[in-house]
């Protein structure tokens, strides 16, 4: 039996006027093109689908069957369609994040909630476990935006510039380095570095500043959360090198100074990297906006 959907349309239509007339006229088809089609339908059933001595016109039992079919398939492919309808508007899709920045949670947690009221229809997600794996990732589409301050040359994707940052030294008011203007490599071999507990290629304090000078701290320890890291370096444990934006309240506070690296400062600079086909979807494209305008807010508090 060769089934099509105008065929499930038509036993709902029909069903539901409780006549052919009305039934054709619904369907926009003439009185006799649905006499024809219901009776091609009958012959591939090998039997009556409808009653035809009631009126209204009523379906048999093999038409009920029938219509219970189109009743549970015709909605979900209306849906279908609403949904194909929609990714090709770009009013919906799919938003997967991967960070390779571990301070960019202060940051981007009110980007995504800004998206999430404007874009509902996007299914968002943050895959962490991909953060430092997630060009590769990108580019197995396993996720839609990867965000990066190493911007590489890959087929097919795409690195749109967000922000400027500039790392800088936080150290507990007591530290001899608060004596100072700014801050040199060789100033921090004798100290010890508090950092993520990410390698150190995606470190700006290794990366911009010390792996150019070739200078080793004493020690490094790590932390996971950014006020873990600026309570180790209140106590006198050490001190840490942080973006800005990460830095906007405690460089006012009593028990902290904040330095720059070096007499110019590093100015670093932060990346969104998506497949260049996504790259121009309308809630890519806000999504992008977003997390241009938002880091800056936070640079001017």
């Amino acid at each position: 039996m060769h089934l099509e959907l105008r065929h499930l349309r038509t036993i709902k239509a029909i069903h539901d006027a409780g006549g052919l007339a009305r039934a054709a006229e619904m369907l926009n088809i003439t009185q006799s093109a649905l006499s024809h089609q219901v009776k091609g339908l009958e012959e591939q059933a090998g039997m009556e689908l409808f009653v035809r001595r009631s009126k209204p016109m009523k379906l048999s039992a093999a038409g009920m069957r029938m219509l219970r079919a189109a009743e549970r398939i015709l909605p979900e492919v209306a849906a279908l369609v609403e949904e194909f309808r929609a990714l090709r508007q770009g009013r919906t899709g799919r938003l997967h994040i991967a960070i390779e920045c571990h301070a960019c949670f202060d940051w981007l947690f009110p980007v995504l909630d800004q998206f999430r009221r404007a874009w509902p229809e996007v299914d968002v997600d943050i895959r962490p476990g991909l953060a430092f794996e997630g060009l590769p990732a990108l580019l197995r589409e396993e996720v839609d935006l990867v965000i990066s301050s190493d911007p590489e040359t890959l087929p097919g994707v795409t690195f749109q510039p967000l922000f400027d940052y500039a790392p800088t030294l936080v150290a507990a008011r007591a530290s001899p380095l608060a004596e100072r203007p700014w801050i040199e490599p060789e100033d921090l071999r004798d100290e010890v570095l508090i950092t993520y507990p990410v390698d150190r290629s995606r470190l700006d304090a290794f990366t911009s500043f010390l792996g150019p000078a070739r200078v080793e701290p004493r020690a490094v320890r790590q932390a996971e959360l950014t006020d873990v890291i600026l309570m180790l370096v209140a106590s006198g444990r050490g001190v840490a090198i942080l973006p800005d934006w990460v830095l906007r309240e405690v460089k006012y506070r009593s028990d902290y100074v904040t330095r720059p690296l070096t007499r110019g400062g590093i100015v670093r600079r932060m990346y969104a990297a998506t497949r260049e086909r996504d790259a121009a979807l309308p809630y890519m494209a806000h999504f992008l906006k977003l997390a241009r305008s938002e880091p800056v807010k936070l640079q001017r508090k």
